[in-house]
């Protein structure tokens, strides 16, 4: 059977993509992760995927992973992904980020060379986007405005370089904003879930706290971005670039708005200045086109459902 190695399965879009290895695919799942990981997202698939230590910044420990897997397929999702860290910590974002990706791909170099490479890299790499220049498309100028997206250009043209280089079979997935069950309380729309389920439950006040309403960001469903992951790296061509988004931009009020209603909650909006950031990106609405032309994928879970189940999954957790 072939392998499949999920680096950082631990994590919201890892977890989802072991499920849907397992349950779609013959692959046998691998997935790394590190000794301080949480790994509750991955609990009841403990027994169906090969979990393996490994800290992506030692070349040394990544290398061991390598030879020892020799993966058809690696799926690279481990890293600093949350934007407000990067600037606090930029120099952790680009160690985390770009040389852990180094290491991956010098080890992959070696002991793995046919493997096919999926890296996830981000909308936010497209930055400042003028009103005339969406819907946003993979020839986009790229004009990263935080650390996390600068780090996500150097993963991307590094990609590119080692395919041109070295023949490694690296595909580029642009992921817009996704969201769902297990989406991580620091990222908004399951911040404001987890808010408005607390207040539901009589855990906090009745306020919501929140930072820039106006951006609008594309959002999609994590279980159609893991689909499309997979078929990027089967129906894909190495080299490439493809964008996984919905096509459609939501103003964040709207979303904040929708999951008061969802809910029947009253509540009052503060804004908190500590969740603005020093500089944002006002507009990300992008065009899967290309990837679908490309292998037939389309969003299927609209962001209604996405939300109710991301409140649904807090319900959940807060009274555990």
């Amino acid at each position: 059977m072939p392998k499949a190695l999920i680096t950082g399965i631990t994590g919201f879009a890892g977890s989802h993509l072991a499920e849907y290895l397992l349950a779609n695919t013959d692959c046998t799942v691998y997935g790394t992760f590190r000794w301080r990981s949480k790994r509750q997202n991955i609990g009841h698939l403990q027994n169906k995927v090969r979990l393996v230590e490994c800290e992506l910044k030692d070349a040394n420990s990544v290398s061991e992973i390598i030879a020892q897997i020799k993966p058809d397929y690696i799926f690279h999702l481990a890293a600093q992904s949350y934007v407000p860290t990067s600037w606090n910590s930029p120099s952790d974002t680009f160690i985390n980020n770009i040389i852990g990706q180094l290491n991956l791909f010098e080890a992959v170099r070696e002991f793995a060379p046919s493997a096919i490479i999926q890296i996830a890299c981000s909308s936010e790499e497209y930055g400042l986007v003028y009103p005339d220049e969406v819907p946003i498309t993979e020839e986009s100028p790229l004009r990263p405005l935080s650390p996390y997206a600068v780090s996500k250009v150097a993963q991307d043209l590094m990609a590119y370089q080692y395919f041109q280089s070295y023949g490694l079979q690296t595909i580029r997935t642009r992921a817009f904003n996704h969201t769902g069950p297990r989406r991580g309380e620091v990222f908004v729309t399951s911040n404001f879930a987890k808010q408005i389920s607390e207040i539901q439950l009589g855990l906090k006040e009745p306020i919501i706290y929140v930072g820039n309403l106006e951006a609008q960001r594309d959002f999609t469903d994590v279980r159609d971005v893991v689909r499309g992951y997979w078929l990027a790296v089967t129906k894909g061509k190495p080299g490439e670039i493809y964008q996984i988004c919905s096509g459609r931009a939501w103003p964040i009020y709207r979303v904040l708005d929708f999951l008061i209603e969802l809910s029947g909650v009253k509540v009052e909006v503060k804004q908190d200045p500590k969740r603005m950031r020093p500089s944002d990106v006002p507009l990300l609405l992008g065009s899967y086109k290309k990837l679908e032309k490309q292998t037939g994928w389309q969003p299927e879970i609209p962001l209604e459902q996405s939300l109710a189940d991301l409140l649904g999954y807090w319900r959940d957790e807060l009274v555990q």
